[in-house]
């Protein structure tokens, strides 16, 4: 097979549990990039949440890119060119952020350098691995200064890439159903994490923002590998060439995969790219 692009999503993947690119998957992505092999970052996060990984991996001088959003845009890491982008409509973007009123959930939005909160201080999940500040992981993750907005569906008169909601575990997963209830014809949601709830675009996935910018690029499916570990890596890991599957990733993607490699933690892209490159 002519490989001739690496879709990566970020967390639970590319990162390992430290969140850091190991050092032998640096290498083999950056040597890959200078055997003229795209490497393209798909992830849930924001744009500018993903700058400083792209240059620790030298995608603006080999020119790759970014799909940010979970598939809401597409960015050239060399030009900035924004190739792609699907955004919720404003209309939309403010219902969804009112229904959200009526849960016990952590809502958050962001345009330019700020992410929009409710309440800076309503923070915490309790998960077991200990409590974890939420919004500052987000700010900090996404280079974001932080905003509070009593009411985000009345200041929300712009259009929305993505609408990020955190909540218990628990409770996220018996309510999921009931948040996205009202908006399943209209928008694409799905779980992240099992404490991320994310809303996007109808019909917006890391699959759909590649079909849209690899014909100009010569590239076609067959000529894909991608790497996941997550729900909202269904669809690369479905539409590439060789879909592989992170040790660590949820067992119904490992199902889906053509290949399961080796967890985040075990240089598992590292490992596949020596097998099949």
């Amino acid at each position: 097979m002519d490989i001739k692009a690496i879709v990566l999503d970020i967390d639970g993947t590319l990162l390992t549990s430290n969140q850091v690119i190991s050092e032998k998957t640096k290498k083999a992505l950056i040597a890959a990039q200078a055997n003229g092999i795209k490497v393209i970052l798909a992830s849930g996060r924001p744009t500018t949440g993903m700058l400083e990984l792209a240059e620790q991996l030298d995608l603006p001088e080999y020119a790759g890119l970014l799909v940010s959003y979970n598939g809401s845009r597409v960015t050239d890491c060399l030009t900035k060119e924004v190739l792609f982008n699907q955004a919720l409509d404003i209309e939309t973007g403010q219902a969804i952020l009112a229904h959200l009123k009526k849960f016990d959930v952590i809502p958050m939005i962001d345009k330019d350098e700020y992410l929009y909160v409710n309440d800076v201080y309503n923070n915490l999940l309790h998960l077991p691995e200990g409590d974890f500040n939420i919004i500052e992981y987000e700010a900090r993750g996404g280079n974001f200064s932080l905003c509070e907005i009593d009411d985000l569906a009345a200041f929300a008169t712009f259009p929305i890439n993505k609408i990020l909601i955190a909540a218990q575990p628990d409770y996220l997963q018996k309510q999921a159903a009931a948040i996205y209830a009202p908006f399943s014809e209209t928008v694409t949601a799905a779980f992240s994490a099992p404490f991320y709830f994310e809303f996007t675009a109808k019909g917006i996935d890391k699959a759909k923002a590649l079909k849209a910018v690899f014909p100009t690029l010569g590239i076609s499916a067959n000529n894909v590998i991608a790497f996941g570990d997550g729900q909202n890596d269904r669809s690369i890991i479905e539409y590439a060439g060789i879909g592989v599957a992170m040790g660590n990733a949820a067992e119904e993607l490992k199902m889906l995969a053509d290949d399961v490699t080796f967890s985040c933690d075990e240089d598992g892209i590292a490992a596949s790219l020596e097998k099949y490159l």
